[in-house]
């Protein structure tokens, strides 16, 4: 997960127009019979905005927005049956509001129609702050180990409390904190890392205790996936798309398109996908993207299928990165990670014997490690753990679902951060299915390329098969003190059961056998129309701290928008859910 943050309230807004249905790989339109009917001309942005933020302050009551707050945009999505939903980020008296995002959901006519909201108190501190910024400074460096780069005041609304606090990033050689102090006692109430790592802290230790290693499979595909050829682009002027070749560590031979500066010469930056690129950190541990290396070259093919190319590594990088981004759009009309048609990027070699690959806020990229040479063989640059990592940048763009408790060494808790991992699982495993790339056959599967002894790190079917991390299959009372990644068997195996049902299956070279709760049986709805509304709920339904019952919620809702709410897809939805325990009936009365 990623630090609990507040954007820039500059916030520019983007219109996400969405889809309504899978076909194939690309969404379509419900078919006939459903009840949905097509949107008249969408409004202006701007009018959306001030509609919703009226209805906000108007039914106060129940978006809980009060005298000194105010709201700012994050994004605007039109949906083409009629409805309008805008995200907010909140300011207190001109101070950031820490968990207390909103959506406000409007009709085709522009009127209120509901609210989905992280904090359900006021936000209004009640107290001054006696600590000073540099107090504040110095407790969270002691308690981050590293230097602190100046506090600021916020309101922190989350875990059901309103307190003023200060919000301080603490940075040491590798690695990054956001740590967020109360400014009236001192005490530190949340201390959380900035980069999402693929591998938690608990599961390191537990490859150690097993004496287990992660060392990938590596060669090349006989034949090519893709575009593939190293020839000029016959371009008079640069710089222009160019098709190159890229010999991939786990992939095989696969097309990438490249951009030609000049004539004979190659960068590894595609600008048909918005100038996503991959640079070479070059063993430094440098945020900027910036501070990377370009990767050129005059033969425009990218690697030799070997660690012993220091470029194969980033062929993987661009693949996989340029095959997420056609997922979601593809899927989805999704314009980049943000959906700003903005660039993702990546930087491989980053740091000395670093044993992971993250998703990193700070610099909006992928960073890769080398492995430590021990434990970790090679760079972590599988197309499933880039789908992974690049969908945490898809949640924080959206809902920035956020963990509730971090440990000391930094393994997280909570079902919102649980519920975090387990979408990352779900994308991550549909940018699989899209890739279709024969060296790497799509599955239900988290991680099967990683060389470990149970043959997957996780998977969606059956989660409580992987026994490295302890993942479960069924929601409890305990739930919310499970770590991220274990937990994030609920709804992974919620999703799974929607898909493709209960039971014995297989699907391409894997057999499935997913239980469930009760041993009820679910038949699924297919895995396109079930990743349909789980994106919906996403973005439309879920905020930074939706918890397992309320994602049941926001995927019912989003059901019920897609296909009608006595529709097969809404009562199996409601199905799935139920068959990992998680129901109306067991909704708790009290939220962590």
């Amino acid at each position: 997960m990623r630090r609990p943050h507040i954007r820039t309230v500059a916030v520019a807004v983007a219109v996400a127009t969405a889809a309504t249905g899978l076909a194939g790989t690309a969404l379509a339109a419900p078919s006939q019979g459903t009840g949905r009917s097509a949107a008249t001309a969408a409004p202006d942005s701007s009018v959306v905005v001030g509609a919703a933020r009226a209805a906000a302050f108007a039914h106060a009551s129940a978006t809980g927005v009060s005298k000194g707050d105010e709201l700012h945009a994050r994004d605007v999505m039109i949906d083409p049956e009629g409805a309008r939903h805008v995200r907010f980020v909140r300011t207190h008296d001109g101070l950031p509001v820490l968990g207390g995002d909103l959506v406000v959901h409007l009709g085709r006519t522009l009127g209120y129609t509901g609210v989905t909201r992280a904090a359900d108190h006021t936000v209004k501190p009640a107290a001054k702050a006696r600590l000073t910024a540099g107090q504040a400074a110095a407790k969270a460096a002691k308690a981050a180990k590293g230097e602190a780069a100046g506090a600021r005041l916020v309101v922190d609304a989350r875990g059901g409390a309103s307190a003023l606090a200060y919000q301080v990033t603490v940075t040491d050689k590798d690695t990054s904190r956001t740590v967020v102090v109360d400014a009236v006692t001192g005490k530190v109430r949340s201390n959380t890392p900035n980069r999402d790592e693929f591998l938690s802290p608990k599961l390191i230790e537990a490859l150690r205790e097993r004496g287990e290693t992660i060392d990938p499979a590596t060669g090349s595909a006989s034949a090519a996936s893709g575009l593939v050829g190293s020839a000029a682009s016959g371009a008079t002027t640069y710089p222009s798309a160019a098709k190159g070749t890229g010999k991939t560590l786990f992939v095989g031979t696969v097309g990438l398109t490249t951009t030609q500066t000049s004539s004979g010469h190659y960068q590894l930056k595609d600008p048909n996908r918005y100038g996503t690129e991959t640079r070479d950190a070059k063993g430094s541990y440098t945020e900027k993207f910036s501070a990377g290396t370009k990767f050129t070259n005059t033969t425009n093919v990218w690697g030799n299928g070997a660690t012993s190319s220091r470029v194969s590594a980033a062929a993987d990088a661009q693949y996989g990165i340029t095959k997420t981004l056609d997922f979601y759009k593809s899927t989805f009309q999704r314009k980049g990670i943000a959906n700003n048609s903005k660039p993702a990027q990546a930087m491989v070699h980053w740091g000395k014997k670093v044993a992971n690959a993250f998703w990193d806020p700070t610099c909006n990229c992928m960073l890769y490690g080398d492995g430590d040479g021990q434990m970790f063989k090679k760079p972590l640059v599988v197309l499933d753990v880039t789908g992974h990592e690049l969908t945490h940048g898809v949640v924080e763009a959206t809902a920035d679902l956020q963990p509730t408790i971090v440990d000391s060494d930094g393994n997280q808790y909570g079902e919102p951060g649980s519920l975090n991992e387990s979408l990352a699982d779900i994308f991550g495993s549909n940018v699989e299915f899209y890739a279709k790339n024969a060296k790497d056959t799509p599955d239900y599967l988290v991680g099967e390329k990683l060389g470990l002894a149970q043959k997957f790190l996780r998977r969606l079917d059956h989660p409580s098969l992987d026994k490295l991390e302890g993942t479960i299959d069924y929601w409890s009372a305990d739930t919310y003190y499970t770590e991220v990644h274990a937990g994030s068997g609920v709804s992974s195996h919620a999703y799974y059961l929607l898909a493709e049902g209960s039971g014995k299956k297989t699907i391409g070279t894997v057999t499935y056998n997913s239980p469930t709760y009760h041993n009820v049986t679910v038949k699924g709805i297919g895995r396109t129309k079930a990743t349909a509304i789980y994106y919906r709920a996403l973005t439309r339904y879920m905020v930074s701290s939706t918890d397992f019952h309320q994602a049941r919620t926001a995927t019912l809702k989003a059901a019920k928008d897609l296909y009608g709410a006595t529709s097969t897809e809404y009562k199996t939805v409601d199905a799935s859910w139920a068959a990992v325990n998680v129901t109306a009936a067991n909704t708790p009365r009290a939220r962590h």
